[in-house]
């Protein structure tokens, strides 16, 4: 049991804070922000966080900066992850984590240069949220349960883990349930995936389906997703991962469509029979699309 964390002073970056952030939801121990003592490392109850210069998890040692330059990018928050058993799921789930290790393990010229955006787009994404969060946790010697910025630290830690944990179970729910349509249309097959309604109902659907798509690695198969409105009784039909083929604003003016967004993205409509289902997904394709 971990009763008490200990990371760096000076300035703060977002995987020590995540990789905080993590272990204070799981153990709601206090913050110390000093260098390590050789007590701390060798104290299993003393979590250390992206100091120290061990990777220890059976002494909750979580520090990466003495790995080798050639070392798969790697940061405080990815160790914590693998010591919990959820880090291969938070790379499929959490599309932000790659990009924080490379940016605490590679810097933002590099980041940049893998991301292939200039330089200046990683400032950009950059938001006053990220920078007094962190400022104001670097800031503090110590943070203590009960104090405003601590317990916003548990929720954001306890959201993530609820994510991962959930992210499985809708998964199971997903491969239980959802059927593959391979759709013939104009000499190009549509290849969709339906998630029937059930009872009980999935409390996310959409993304359900699309965490299913991940975990079996169908992202560049599937085209479409086709689940459950929670706000009626027919479907919402969307384009998976923008797909360009699609185009939904297509069928608005179809009497059971009640809603095309404006985009193209997604519509919805209170038809229930997959034949009809079908029918909307193939008349939403975009002529030229080749």
């Amino acid at each position: 049991m971990i009763e008490t964390i200990v990371t760096h002073s000076g300035s703060a970056h977002k995987d020590d804070l995540l990789a905080v952030s993590v272990l204070i939801a799981r153990h709601r121990a206090p913050v110390f922000r000093r260098d390590p003592t050789d007590n701390d490392l060798n104290d299993a109850s003393v979590a250390v966080v992206d100091v120290g210069g061990s990777h220890d998890p059976a002494k909750s040692n979580f520090d990466h900066h003495h790995f080798s330059r050639e070392h798969q990018p790697t940061c405080a928050l990815s160790l914590v992850l693998q010591h919990l058993g959820l880090y291969e799921d938070a790379l499929h789930f959490c599309d932000w984590l790659e990009t924080a290790e490379w940016l605490d393990a590679r810097g933002p010229n590099k980041t940049a240069d893998w991301l292939r955006v200039p330089r200046r787009a990683i400032a950009q994404l950059n938001s006053p949220i990220d920078m007094t969060l962190l400022r104001h946790f670097a800031q503090a010697p110590s943070h203590q349960p009960g104090e405003p910025l601590y317990e916003f630290m548990r929720m954001v830690g306890d959201d993530l883990l609820t994510h991962l944990h959930t992210a499985r179970e809708r998964i199971a729910f997903a491969a239980a349930h959802v059927e593959r349509w391979s759709i013939p249309h104009t000499g190009k097959t549509i290849e969709a995936l339906f998630l029937p309604r059930t009872d009980p109902p999935s409390d996310e659907p959409s993304t359900a389906v699309g965490n299913y798509i991940r975990s079996e690695g169908l992202g560049e198969v599937i085209q479409v997703i086709v689940y459950p409105d929670r706000r009626g009784e027919g479907y919402g039909i969307a384009r998976y991962e923008d797909h360009p083929r699609f185009d939904f604003s297509r069928v608005q003016q179809e009497t059971d469509v009640h809603f095309a967004h404006k985009s193209g993205f997604m519509c919805k409509t209170t038809s229930t029979d997959p034949n009809r289902l079908r029918a909307l997904i193939a008349g939403a394709q975009v002529e030229t699309f080749d």
